[in-house]
């Protein structure tokens, strides 16, 4: 069992790679196989017909779960999949045992369509606080990793996101139309108006990569599920970006945010867009 940070910070410097290989695994047995292979019988609609489920996902997180918890006993896992099915199960990452906040296909709309921007999500988190993270895409063979107070990486590369080009239009992707109040709408608006060419968002982890390696300036996101933007968040922060909620607190994954929030590529932008969402709102 855990006893406190510095052992999980000993696990991390030890198990790291341990983690890598469990995530390439569950997505090597469980995901591309199935990937443009997928029969009508293996995908099921959750809230509705934007929201899929498919066998991949429930039986990749089955996987991770198992590995993830063997890795690291005493730990538990909060994924999308199992919440879905009992949503008390979100609470543990609320309580004290450290916590691997899953989402084992995330962009599944991508991945069913036979698109390849998908990413597999796992961060590991204590009390709230976001410890490590891997965004792995398979299909592109892409692999960013995080550690608290480490840095960001892809494929061994070092992260570092930087400001974005002064006077320059932001390059910033929403939330998907399918996925905003008309409220959150309202608040948008100024967002799309400030940016040279809004879009919505695809894989949300996808978009957080696409952040820490400067592709892009700003995303505003108008959900909080923590298995969206938990690997994610902590990729950004690494690489030198930020994170504010409506009301200018950073994201917390525990929930209880104030929305729409936003990441950026750099402080001073992740406050320009906040200034753009609350004038809007």
């Amino acid at each position: 069992m855990i006893e406190d940070t510095e052992t999980i910070d000993e696990f991390l410097a030890r198990r790291s790679a341990d983690v890598e290989e469990a995530v390439r695994k569950a997505a090597a047995a469980e995901i591309m196989p199935r990937f443009r292979q997928l029969g009508a019988h293996e995908i099921d609609q959750k809230s509705g017909p934007h929201d899929l489920v498919t066998d991949a996902d429930r039986e990749a997180e089955r996987y991770l779960t198992e590995a993830l918890t063997r890795l690291l006993p005493g730990s538990v896992v909060v994924g999308e999949e199992a919440v879905h099915a009992d949503p008390a199960t979100y609470e543990a990452i609320r309580g004290d045992a450290p916590v691997w906040i899953v989402d084992p296909v995330d962009g599944t709309r991508q991945f069913v369509h036979g698109d390849d921007g998908f990413c597999t999500l796992v961060a590991l988190a204590r009390h709230g606080v976001l410890l490590a993270s891997w965004t792995y895409a398979p299909a592109r063979d892409q692999l960013a990793t995080a550690v608290r107070g480490r840095g960001a990486y892809l494929d061994g590369e070092r992260l570092l996101a930087g400001p974005p080009a002064a006077r320059s239009p932001l390059r910033i992707a929403t939330s998907h139309p399918d996925y905003t109040t008309d409220e959150q709408k309202r608040a948008l608006l100024g967002v799309w108006a400030a940016s040279t060419a809004p879009r919505p968002c695809g894989s949300a982890g996808l978009e957080y990569l696409a952040l820490a390696r400067g592709e892009l300036d700003a995303i505003a996101f108008s959900w909080e599920a923590a298995w969206d933007h938990a690997a994610g968040l902590l990729l950004v922060e690494e690489a030198g970006g930020a994170h504010l909620t409506l009301t200018g607190e950073p994201f917390r994954v525990t929930g209880g945010n104030t929305l729409p929030f936003t990441a950026a590529r750099d402080a001073a932008t992740a406050r320009t867009v906040r200034d753009l969402l609350a004038g809007a709102a």
